[in-house]
């Protein structure tokens, strides 16, 4: 069996301010979906621009996400606020926010189940396990379950 699992290429926006984090994460959904489309933001601020379709990016033409990968600790705009908005938004709420975040705080992870996210991961510490926990992610946000999908215009 190939290790390449979707059936369809998948749009991922990857909300976080570390360059790094943003490069092996790409790689490592790559190794087993590379036909998924990913973008990126550093903050929540230019988060919630690319979702409204305002700032930067009023004049883009690029489709909403399938996934949102979300951290909670960045610049201008958190995680957490970010994600109260993107779910009390009707035109964003359908799109699943997994958090990907440093943080193994109790704190965190029930204020993100709270405001609505719909998985907590706290970032593996080597690729190799962020390879991994990329894949399960990816095969159960897109083997698995079906996702809403829902038109917003831009």
């Amino acid at each position: 069996m190939s290790n390449q699992l979707q059936a369809k290429p998948i749009h991922i926006l990857l909300a976080d301010d570390d360059e790094d984090d943003r490069y092996l994460t790409r790689e490592a959904f790559h190794q087993h979906f590379p036909v998924s489309k990913m973008s990126f933001v550093e903050d929540g601020e230019e988060l919630m621009e690319f979702l409204c379709f305002t700032g930067r990016y009023a004049n883009a033409s690029h489709n909403l996400p399938e996934l949102i990968l979300l951290d909670l600790n960045m610049p201008r705009k958190d995680g957490r606020e970010a994600l109260r908005e993107i779910k009390a938004s009707d035109q964003l709420r359908h799109i699943p926010v997994v958090v990907l975040t440093t943080s193994d705080a109790k704190d965190d992870i029930e204020t993100s189940y709270y405001n609505g996210a719909n998985s907590f991961i706290t970032k593996p510490s080597t690729f190799q396990r962020l390879s991994e926990v990329t894949k399960a992610i990816g095969q159960y946000w897109f083997n698995v379950v079906t996702i809403c999908e829902h038109e917003v215009e831009g």
